[in-house]
C-alpha cells in the first residue's frame, strides 16, 4: 500500500474519531447562540442561556496577571445582582433600589459615566420586596436599554444618550408586586415577569411591544386556562396531570389561586428553531402546603410558551404541592444532547429542589433527574409519570418543627445562574449545601403583607461546607469536579473560550478557575460580598475585560446590608441563622470592578 494510501485512510480515521469525538458532548444550537461578536448584549449572554464567551485573549496562562482597569462606586450599599452589559464602547448596569441605570464609557481613561438614568422608583415599593430590592440587570437590543424597577415599570431608553423611550406600569406593589427579573427580548417582544409570591402575588409573564411599551399579553400562573393563556388546541403537555380544564383553579381550594403565587423573576430562554420561550414559575403562596391542598397548577414549573401570542404548548412542574418553597425560576440551557445513539433537543436545568433536570424541549418529557446534592426532602423522580417523590417521613405539620429537611427553601441552587462551555461542553454550577429545620404556623391572606406561615432556620449540611462551584457534564451525568466553598455561591458564573469560569464568593473574592480541573487561578478581594453576574467582552481598545459587581446583599446578604439582628435565628426567612457572622467577613458596598491584563 502506498505512502500515500495509508495517510488517506489514517486521515479519514482520525476525522471519524474526531467526529464521534464531538458528537458525544452537548451543544448549544448555533441558531440559539450566535457566533462571539466581543459583546455582551444580555445577562444570559444568548437565547440559549450559555453565559459562554468566545474569547480567549484571557487565559489559563496569564490570567494571573488580571489588574484592575475601572472601579466605579455605584452609590448603593443593597445587594448587586446585576449582570454588567457591554455594547460597543458602553457599558451599562442597574443599582438595587433606587435603580438607577448607569452607561460608563469605555474609551475613556479609567472609565467615566457617560449619562445615568434615574427612575426614582417609589419607595414604599421596598417594603413588599422579598429579599430586598434587587435588580438582575437590563438587556439590549436594536438601540435599546431595557430593564425594569421594584415599583413595577418596565422602562425602554435610547442606548445611546439615555433619553426615554417609553416607560409602562405593569404591577401594584400594594398588592406585594415587585418586578426583579432583568427583562429579555425575543423579536419585537420584551417579555417581564413580576416577583412578590411571598406575598400572595399572583404570577405572571408579560409581553411588551419593543415599539412603544404597549402590552401584547399577559399569562398568569393560576386560574382558568383562559388566563394562563391555554388552549387546548395546542397544548399538549407530555404528562396526564397536566391534562384537563382551568386545572389553575380546580388545583386549589376555591379562590385560592387568586393568592396563589407563582410569580416569574428568574431566567428565560429561547429556541428559535421551535419558536418556543422557557420560563420557569415560582412557589405557590403561602409557604404552609396544608392551607391549599392539590399539586397548585401552574405554580413551580416550566412552561413552553409562543412569543407571539404567549400560548402555552407544553408545561412541566418540578415540585408539585410545593411543600419547601422550591421556586421554579431557574436558567434553562438549550442544548443539543447526544441520547441514546442520537442528538435529543432539550433543555438542562439546575432545579432548586437538588435535581438537574434534562427536558426534552419538544415535548416536555423528563428524560433524567439527577440529584448533585444532599437529598433527604424527597427520593426521586419517576420518569414515566413525571412526578417527584416527597419523602413521606419529612412532610411538615402546622405547629410540628421538621428537622434536618435536605434541601433548604433557596435550594440546592437558587437565581445564580450557571454557565455551559462550548469548548469542554460541560456545564458550571454554583450550590447550597445547606439544610433546614420548618415548622409550617398558621397564616391568614393580607393585601401587601407576607404571607408565608412558617417559620425556618438554616445551617450548613453534610460536610459542613455552605455550598460552591461543579462542573457537570450533561452526557455523562456526573460530576467533574468540585469547589467545597464555606457559603453558598449566590453570583453567577461566565465561562470563555480561554478555559476559565468566573465567579464571586459572598466574602468579596472574585475568582477565576480552570474549568478542566477547578483549580483556582486568581482572585482578588473586591471589598464586599458578590452576588452579581460576571460577564467578559472585548473593549474598544480591543483587549479583553472580565467585570462584576461588588455589593452584599439579597436574601443571604441582608444581615449585612440591613444590619439586621442574628439573635432570631428564623430571621431573614431563616438565614440569621448562619449568616450573623457574616457582618465579620464583609461589608456593605457597591462598586463595579472591571478587570484587563496589563498593557
Amino acid at each position: 500500500m502506498s505512502r500515500l494510501i495509508k495517510g488517506t485512510f489514517l486521515f479519514a480515521a482520525l476525522v471519524s474519531l474526531a467526529g464521534q469525538v464531538s458528537s458525544q458532548i452537548a451543544k448549544i444550537p448555533e441558531v440559539a447562540s450566535p457566533a462571539e461578536d466581543g459583546q455582551w448584549t444580555m445577562p444570559t449572554k444568548d437565547h440559549a442561556n450559555s453565559r459562554f464567551s468566545g474569547l480567549d485573549q484571557i487565559n489559563k496562562g496569564n490570567v494571573g496577571q488580571l489588574q484592575v482597569a475601572i472601579a466605579l462606586s455605584t452609590g448603593t450599599t443593597s445587594g448587586n445582582e446585576s449582570s454588567p452589559l457591554v455594547i460597543g464602547s458602553t457599558l451599562y448596569f442597574v443599582t438595587p433600589y433606587p435603580n438607577i441605570l448607569y452607561a460608563v464609557d469605555l474609551a475613556a481613561p479609567g472609565g467615566a459615566v457617560k449619562w445615568k438614568f434615574e427612575p426614582n422608583p417609589n419607595a414604599s415599593a421596598q417594603g413588599a420586596a422579598c429579599c430586598e430590592a434587587v435588580n438582575r440587570g437590563p438587556t439590549y437590543a436594536d438601540g435599546t436599554v431595557y430593564y425594569n424597577s421594584i415599583d413595577n415599570n418596565t422602562i425602554a431608553l435610547d442606548a445611546e444618550t439615555g433619553a426615554l423611550k417609553w416607560r409602562t406600569v405593569l404591577g401594584d406593589f400594594n398588592k406585594g408586586e415587585t418586578m426583579t427579573m432583568a427583562p429579555f427580548v425575543v423579536k419585537d417582544k420584551v417579555l417581564v415577569g413580576n416577583s412578590g409570591a411571598e406575598f400572595g402575588a399572583r404570577g405572571w409573564v408579560t409581553a411588551l411591544n419593543a415599539k412603544d411599551g404597549s402590552i401584547a399579553w399577559r399569562a398568569y400562573a393560576t386560574g382558568p386556562d383562559s388566563d394562563v393563556l391555554i388552549d387546548p388546541a395546542t397544548f399538549k403537555p407530555f404528562y396526564d396531570q397536566y391534562k384537563g380544564k382551568d386545572l389553575g383553579v380546580t388545583q386549589w381550594p376555591v379562590d385560592a389561586w387568586k393568592t396563589g403565587g407563582g410569580t416569574m423573576w428568574g431566567w428565560m430562554s429561547y429556541d428559535p428553531e421551535q419558536n418556543l420561550v422557557f420560563h420557569g414559575t415560582s412557589n405557590p403562596s403561602p409557604w404552609n402546603h396544608e392551607i391549599r391542598p392539590g399539586d397548585n397548577h401552574w405554580t413551580n414549573g416550566l412552561f413552553a410558551r409562543e412569543p407571539e401570542t404567549g400560548r402555552a404548548r407544553w408545561f412541566y412542574q418540578f415540585s408539585p404541592h410545593d411543600l419547601w418553597d422550591h421556586s421554579g425560576i431557574n436558567e434553562n440551557i438549550v442544548m443539543d444532547l447526544p441520547w441514546n445513539g442520537a442528538m435529543r433537543k432539550v433543555v438542562v436545568r439546575p432545579e432548586r429542589n437538588g435535581y438537574i433536570y434534562v427536558i426534552d424541549r419538544t415535548s416536555g418529557e423528563v428524560l433524567a433527574a439527577d440529584p448533585f446534592v444532599f437529598i433527604n426532602a424527597s427520593h426521586g423522580v419517576d420518569l414515566k409519570t413525571g412526578r417527584l417523590a416527597h419523602a413521606e417521613e419529612k412532610i411538615p405539620t402546622t405547629g410540628k418543627v421538621t428537622r434536618n429537611v435536605c434541601p433548604v427553601a433557596p435550594g440546592a441552587k437558587d437565581w445564580s445562574p450557571s454557565a455551559f462551555s462550548k469548548v469542554t461542553g460541560h456545564m458550571y454550577i454554583p450550590f447550597n449545601n445547606l439544610c433546614m429545620d420548618w415548622q409550617p404556623t398558621e397564616v391568614n391572606y393580607i393585601a401587601g403583607t407576607p404571607y408565608i406561615g412558617v417559620d425556618t432556620k438554616f445551617y450548613r449540611g453534610p460536610g459542613g461546607h455552605g455550598g460552591g462551584l461543579f462542573a457537570w457534564d450533561p452526557v455523562q451525568r456526573k460530576k467533574v469536579w468540585e469547589i467545597k466553598e464555606r457559603w453558598p455561591v449566590w453570583g453567577g458564573v461566565v465561562a470563555t473560550a480561554g478555559g476559565l469560569a468566573f465567579y464571586g464568593d459572598v466574602e468579596g473574592w472574585f475568582k477565576a478557575v480552570d474549568v478542566d480541573t477547578g483549580q483556582v487561578l486568581w482572585r482578588f478581594q473586591t471589598g464586599s460580598g458578590i452576588i452579581g453576574q460576571p460577564t467578559t467582552f472585548r473593549g474598544p481598545d480591543g483587549r479583553q475585560y472580565v467585570a462584576i459587581l461588588s455589593g452584599i446583599g439579597g436574601w443571604i446578604g441582608s444581615m449585612v446590608s440591613k444590619d439586621l439582628d442574628a439573635r432570631d435565628p428564623t430571621a431573614q426567612k431563616g438565614f440569621a441563622n448562619m449568616t450573623g457572622d457574616l457582618k465579620a467577613l464583609t461589608r456593605k458596598g457597591g462598586m463595579l470592578y472591571v478587570f484587563a491584563l496589563p498593557r
